[in-house]
Formats: C-alpha cells, structure tokens, sequence
C-alpha cells in the first residue's frame, strides 16, 4: 500500500465521518482548525486507523498528530497490513 493510497483511505473516512467534501481534505489540513474535528471524531479516527492498519496509538502520540499528512506518515512509519 503506498502513502497516497492510504491518503485517500484517511481522507474517505474523514470525509463520511465529518460530513466534509473530500475536496477540503488534503495533506495539510488540521483536523480542529479545518475540519472542526472534536474529541469524539478524533478519537473515532484513531480507532479507525490501529482497526484499518494494524497500528497501536497511544494517547500521547495521537495528541502530536494534528494533520491529515502527519497521520498518513504515522500509519506509514508504524506497519501498513499490504
């Protein structure tokens, strides 16, 4: 799986989760500044992304992840199930 092909796997499941066009969604976006992601959704995600990828995030690195790109690098440091 490459970086762009989980790019758009995070970007699908943030853009049906949030109700955003996917369009808004891009490598730089922050998750609360620009997507007006909450609590709740973050941590939906989080748990979306160790379900999906086969990752562990622990609270304290999931406080450090604040864009859509930093998580993609995140999944793609720590194990991609390809």
């Amino acid at each position: 799986m490459t970086r762009e092909d989980v790019f758009q796997l995070i970007r699908a499941h943030l853009a049906d989760e949030l109700e955003v066009d996917p369009e808004r969604i891009r490598q730089d976006t922050r998750f609360k500044e620009d997507l007006e992601a909450d609590s709740l959704d973050l941590y939906t995600l989080v748990q979306e992304l160790e379900d999906s990828y086969g990752v562990r995030i622990s609270d304290e690195e999931a406080t450090k992840i604040l864009t859509v790109g930093q998580a993609v690098d995140f999944v793609m440091a720590h194990g991609v199930n390809a």
